[in-house]
């Protein structure tokens, strides 16, 4: 059974840094790609970056460009979300989630189901 859990999530000021991590089996990392997913109060749940199973390509979307970054260390069955320079409008619930993730044609999105609980992350001064 494909498990994921998300932690690191809590209370920063603007312009600080946060890294996410996602815990996962290495069946779940070998066979899936991961994206990081978020949800403000508000508003639609969003894939924001992912990293490719196969290859370790990443896709980003404008939003976290040049802030965010995303790593895979299968040694540790962790998939990484490294924010920098964090925004309030970053505020949201983080998730990470099985995902097609598609570099080369700069698109991804969740498949197969599988969802962490969730990371609350609070920009704010």
């Amino acid at each position: 059974q494909v498990q994921l859990a998300e932690s690191g999530g809590g209370l920063v000021q603007p312009g600080g840094s946060l890294m996410l991590s996602c815990a996962a089996s290495t069946y779940t990392l070998n066979y899936y790609s991961i994206g990081w997913f978020r949800q403000a109060p508000g508003k639609e749940r969003e894939g924001i970056i992912c990293i490719n199973n196969r290859d370790g390509s990443t896709y980003y979307t404008d939003s976290v460009k040049g802030r965010f970054a995303i790593s895979r260390d299968n040694g540790r069955n962790t998939v990484y979300l490294q924010m920098n320079d964090l925004k309030p409008e970053d505020t949201a619930v983080y998730y990470c989630a099985t995902a097609l993730c598609m570099a080369s044609t700069q698109t991804m999105s969740a498949v197969g189901g599988y969802w962490g609980q969730g990371t609350q992350v609070t920009v704010s001064s």
